[in-house]
């Protein structure tokens, strides 16, 4: 059934038409009276007044042309009279076929590659996004959504064992790093401008805080002791020379400390560079990095923790999204809002943007149009014959009836040159 549900402007311009194609009906039938009458009154005065003959054959042929125009309008829609001629009921008869070529006509003339490219890039797909996204309530509705999918999500990450794939993936990365070259890169990254000398300063005070602590002072006087002679305890030797190393010591370190270029400075540069270019080059090193990687990855523990972690970030997520004030909630919003201005401002972006919406839609247009095609012409099939026919007859059929009166006019010139002709060919 071909269903509509007009709507009162629709229902007040489907009875409009209709009112035209009858009054235009009307005319036509009257014009093609008024042929007959004139044709008949010319006839038979036309003995008293020759001059009528051209009168009658203009008529003559008018009516012969405005009933052959008849004739093949109504054939497009019903039968003329209800005779079943062959060849009429054109539109009815050859409803299917009809459906048919018009999913195929506009499957190749309106839904070709050339014409849909050339309406899709009259589009600014990239600025009607833009300008969606750069609006904050819809920004704040699409967090929202994304907000509500989160838990099918981390699902569906879980379910499809997409986790572990890149866990395996990772693991797989790592495995394949060279472990030595690469600290000794960081390293060397570290050191430059000699920032490894903070480290080495941060030192000396742990060794300045460790010669004055009380105990360890006690510690390293009882090891003097047993190092020497029972004489020289008895002198306090070991208070003595405790308290020279103590002192030798801090010395030195505010020394160090002091003196930015200091033999025992330039010493540990040496140390550094030395170790940097061992872990760089020795194969040595890089077996011992390499048999400490493996053994840390092999650890049951990693698992464990990457479990632990992968739930707790997934316990904080779903809790935060389902949150009122959602942290995640906001920073996705302003995210949305923010990629809205940057493509407002960014015509390179856009550009780029609007060209892969071309390609693709260009593409899935042509990959579905034979599928439009055939959806057309089901549609048509499945429209209810009499309202189909009424329904092109509304909004054609006025034009057609135009052809009547063309019909009777070029039928009636017509008519009048042949009747001329005959009387100049054949004139007494």
């Amino acid at each position: 059934m071909l269903q509509t549900v007009p709507g009162s402007g629709e229902f007040d311009d489907g009875a409009a038409k209709l009112a035209a194609l009858r009054r235009t009906k009307f005319m036509a039938a009257a014009s093609l009276g008024l042929c007959v009458a004139v044709f008949a009154a010319a006839r038979s005065l036309q003995g008293r007044y020759p001059w009528l003959a051209f009168v009658a054959a203009f008529a003559e042929a008018a009516t012969i042309g405005g009933l052959a125009d008849w004739y093949a309008v109504v054939a497009l829609f019903r039968r003329p009279l209800g005779l079943p001629i062959p060849h009429t009921a054109i539109i009815p008869e050859n409803k299917d076929r009809i459906a048919d070529n018009l999913g195929r006509f506009i499957e190749a003339n309106f839904l070709a590659p050339g014409p849909v490219r050339e309406k899709l890039d009259e589009v600014d797909f990239a600025a009607l996004v833009a300008d969606w996204l750069s609006d904050r309530e819809r920004a704040a509705g699409l967090s929202r959504f994304v907000a509500r999918l989160v838990p099918q999500m981390l699902d569906a990450i879980e379910q499809s064992g997409l986790r572990g794939f890149f866990a395996r993936r990772m693991m797989e990365q790592v495995e394949r790093v060279e472990l030595a070259p690469l600290a000794g890169e960081l390293l060397s990254a570290f050191t430059e401008e000699r920032r490894h000398q903070k480290l080495f300063d941060e030192f000396t005070r742990v060794v300045g805080r460790f010669l004055n602590d009380e105990q360890a002072l006690a510690s390293m006087r009882e090891k003097i002791r047993e190092e020497l002679p029972s004489l020289f305890n008895l002198f306090r030797a070991d208070a003595y020379l405790l308290n020279k190393i103590v002192a030798s010591a801090g010395s030195l370190l505010e020394e160090v400390r002091a003196d930015p270029d200091h033999p025992m400075r330039t010493e540990f540069d040496r140390f550094v560079e030395t170790f940097i270019e061992r872990l760089k080059t020795s194969k040595s090193y890089a077996r011992r990095a390499e048999k400490m990687k493996r053994d840390f990855l092999a650890r049951p523990q990693l698992r464990d923790i990457a479990d632990a972690t992968w739930a707790s970030l997934r316990s904080f997520i779903e809790q935060d999204a389902g949150a009122p004030d959602s942290a995640i909630r906001a920073h996705l919003a302003g995210m949305f809002v923010e990629v809205g201005k940057h493509l407002t401002q960014d015509a390179e972006i856009r550009a780029d943007m609007n060209r892969g919406f071309v390609v693709a839609l260009s593409s899935f247009v042509e990959s579905q149009k034979s599928g439009v095609s055939r959806f057309i012409g089901d549609q048509v099939k499945r429209w209810n014959l009499a309202e189909l026919t009424r329904l092109i007859e509304i909004n054609i059929g006025r034009d057609l009836q135009y052809i009547r009166f063309n019909g009777m006019i070029v039928g009636g010139l017509a008519g009048l040159m042949l009747h001329s002709a005959e009387v100049l060919l054949f004139f007494d």
